[in-house]
């Protein structure tokens, strides 16, 4: 008896250890979404940049971050973890905890509903509200391998984060039309994005804003806008339906179903835009083609 009653306290003053001094978090919850975690990963930065006092930080890789959101006096810590269930499927694993929990509290929040657990959970709730609502705004097809063929193009070269890129385009979209209508040049097909760079952490992009034009033999120079030669080439390719602003999506899944299958590709994708946006209508019925290039 005496044997049995010291392994259950030995057993007893571990879990206490593990509970107060080892535990990653004192508020554990789970989320499922059908989307690629390089989608979830965005949507969960733009979330917390939305959010008062909140600071996020991608960890190891993309599938990892911290977020911490400060609450009157208290710092709350989340550490949120993306882990690929299977071709539809993301696991969304979140630990919360707060900076310099004493131990009693740590206790007590096993056992009651404190006021950090509410906070913790409504947190995490709207999150997810705001992840749902969001992947209900477009749709992403994978359509396989495909080819681009060269077309010579006008275009302004461009860069911000990927939140701007509509914006940017938004921006240049008269500019690039002023110049061809003085000169007379004819267009040659619709307008396309061209990323020359993308910084997937810091989510910035370098790109090229390009409508495709007849060429002719004398264009002007020296300004805003240029010319030359897109070379097209093989790529793997998405269609996208959606408002362009988050058009980004289409990469996300391109990248996933890659790695997925072991396809080797770069990350400077094309956009080709079938929908003028100042038209309006079903966001849902713009269409948009995204080619990632296959590495040579």
């Amino acid at each position: 008896m005496k044997k049995i009653l010291s392994i259950f306290l030995v057993v007893l003053m571990g879990a206490l250890i593990w509970l107060v001094f080892l535990k990653p978090g004192d508020f554990v919850a789970v989320l499922e979404a059908k989307s690629v975690p390089g989608t979830i990963n965005h949507t969960l930065k733009t979330w917390s940049r939305s959010l008062e006092n909140s600071d996020i930080r991608q960890g190891t890789d993309q599938n990892h971050l911290r977020q911490e959101l400060r609450s009157n006096d208290s710092l709350f810590v989340f550490e949120w973890g993306l882990n690929r269930e299977n071709d539809s499927l993301t696991r969304i694993e979140v630990g919360v905890s707060l900076e310099s929990v004493n131990p009693l509290m740590r206790i007590r929040n096993l056992f009651t509903d404190t006021d950090f657990k509410r906070r913790s959970r409504n947190t995490i709730l709207d999150f997810n509200e705001k992840l749902k609502e969001h992947l209900a705004s477009f749709r992403v097809r994978i359509d396989g391998q495909a080819s681009l063929d060269p077309t010579f193009c006008a275009y302004v070269t461009i860069e911000n984060g990927q939140l701007e890129k509509a914006l940017g385009m938004m921006q240049n979209y008269s500019l690039l039309s002023e110049v061809l209508l003085e000169n007379k040049i004819e267009l040659n097909g619709m307008p396309f994005v061209e990323v020359t760079h993308w910084d997937q952490e810091k989510e910035q992009l370098k790109y090229n804003f390009c409508y495709p034009i007849v060429k002719k033999d004398s264009l002007p120079s020296g300004g805003l806008v240029t010319f030359k030669q897109f070379e097209g080439g093989q790529y793997l390719k998405a269609t996208y339906n959606g408002n362009y602003i988050s058009s980004d999506r289409a990469w996300y899944a391109l990248l996933d179903y890659a790695e997925q299958k072991g396809i080797e590709i770069e990350g400077k994708p094309v956009e080709i835009f079938f929908n003028n946006p100042n038209m309006g209508g079903d966001e849902l019925e713009w269409r948009a083609n995204i080619y990632m290039p296959l590495s040579e």
